[in-house]
C-alpha cells in the first residue's frame, strides 16, 4: 500500500500505515467543490439559528427528551473522530516544526497539497463542522441551558472553515492540529459524563484551560502571519489579509468568551448558602434521586476550535 504513494516524503512524516480512503484523497476535488458550494454554510446557518429558537419556543412547555443512550453514542463517536483526526495529523504537524521550521508551519499549506493523510483528515475537520452543529439539538431538546458562546462558536467555526478550504489557509495546520486535540479530550469528557461517570472537577477546568490556551495560540500565529506579511515578498505565505482579520477577529472573541466562563464557573464567588453553592443553579426536574450535575460542564459549556 505505501509503495504506490507518490508525494513528497520529505515535506511528510514516515507514516506506518496508510488507509486506502488517506492514499485515494483527492485534495483539488474538494477544493473545487468547496470554492463552488462554501456559500452553502449560510443556509446551514440559517437552519440552525431557526431550529435554536424555534426548538427553545416548541420546547417551553413541553417535558424534556432525555436521549441517554443517544447522547453517549454521540459524545463517543465525535470523542473517536477527534482522537483519530489528531492522531493523523498531529505527525506532520510535528514533522514540519521540527525539520522545516515556524514559516512553513504557517506560510507553505503542504499539510494539505502534499500530505495525503493530513489532507484527508484536514478536509474531514472542515466537513465535521455541519454534524457538529447536532451538539445543540441535544441542548435544545433536553432544554438545558444555550449560552451565546455555544451557537457563536459553532456558527463562526462553520463559516470561517468553510471559507478558508477555499484559500488552502497554511496557516490551518496549527488551528486543526488544536482542535483536534482539545476535542479529543473535551468529547471523551462529554462522553464520561453522558455515561454517569463523573471525572474529577480538576479535569473539567483543564479543558476550559487547553480551550483557552488553544485561543492565544491562535491569535499569536495571526500576529505572526501579519508581521510577516508585511516585510516578506508579495505572495510568500499562504494566507490572504482578509483571512488573517477575520481569524483575529474570531480568536479573540473566543478568548474573551472564555476567559468570562472561566471566571465565572471556577473563580467567581458562588452565590448562596454555604460553599457548596452552584454557579447559575438550574430547577430541577423532579426525579427519584437527584444528580448534582452543575458540578460538570455539559455540553452549554461551549465547544470549541
Amino acid at each position: 500500500m505505501e509503495g504506490s504513494i507518490n508525494y513528497n516524503l520529505d515535506v511528510t512524516p514516515n507514516y506506518s500505515y496508510i488507509f486506502e480512503f488517506e492514499n485515494e484523497f483527492i485534495h483539488l476535488n474538494y477544493k473545487k467543490w468547496m470554492t463552488e458550494n462554501w456559500t452553502v454554510a449560510f443556509y446551514y446557518v440559517g437552519v440552525y439559528m431557526a431550529f435554536i429558537f424555534g426548538g427553545q419556543y416548541y420546547m417551553q412547555n413541553r417535558p424534556r427528551f432525555e436521549l441517554k443512550r443517544t447522547l453517549i453514542v454521540w459524545n463517543s463517536a465525535l470523542a473517536a473522530f477527534s482522537i483519530m483526526g489528531a492522531c493523523r495529523t498531529l505527525p506532520e504537524f510535528i514533522h514540519v516544526l521540527r525539520n522545516y521550521g515556524l514559516y512553513h508551519s504557517v506560510c507553505v499549506p503542504s499539510f494539505i497539497e502534499q500530505d495525503k493523510v493530513c489532507g484527508f483528515w484536514t478536509t474531514m475537520f472542515v466537513l465535521s463542522k455541519v454534524p457538529e452543529l447536532g451538539d445543540t439539538v441535544f441542548i435544545v431538546l433536553r432544554k438545558k441551558p444555550l449560552i451565546f458562546l455555544h451557537w457563536y462558536h459553532h456558527i463562526t467555526v462553520l463559516l470561517y472553515t468553510w471559507f478558508s478550504f477555499t484559500e488552502y489557509t497554511s496557516s490551518a495546520r496549527w488551528f486543526v492540529v488544536m482542535n483536534y486535540c482539545v476535542h479529543s479530550v473535551m468529547y471523551s469528557y462529554y462522553a464520561l459524563v453522558s455515561m454517569g461517570k463523573y471525572p474529577p472537577k480538576m479535569l473539567a477546568m483543564t479543558i476550559t484551560f487547553l480551550q483557552l490556551s488553544q485561543m492565544i495560540v491562535g491569535c499569536a500565529i495571526n500576529i505572526w502571519a501579519h508581521n510577516y506579511m508585511a516585510t516578506a515578498p508579495p505572495h510568500s505565505c499562504h494566507i490572504s489579509n482578509i483571512n488573517i482579520k477575520l481569524s483575529m477577529a474570531m480568536y479573540f472573541s473566543y478568548f474573551v468568551l472564555f476567559a468570562r466562563f472561566f471566571y465565572k464557573a471556577y473563580l467567581s464567588p458562588k452565590r448562596g448558602k454555604g460553599k457548596k453553592a452552584k454557579v447559575e443553579p438550574l430547577p430541577e426536574e423532579p426525579t427519584a434521586k437527584k444528580i448534582d450535575y452543575d458540578s460538570y460542564p455539559r455540553q452549554r459549556n461551549g465547544v470549541v476550535h
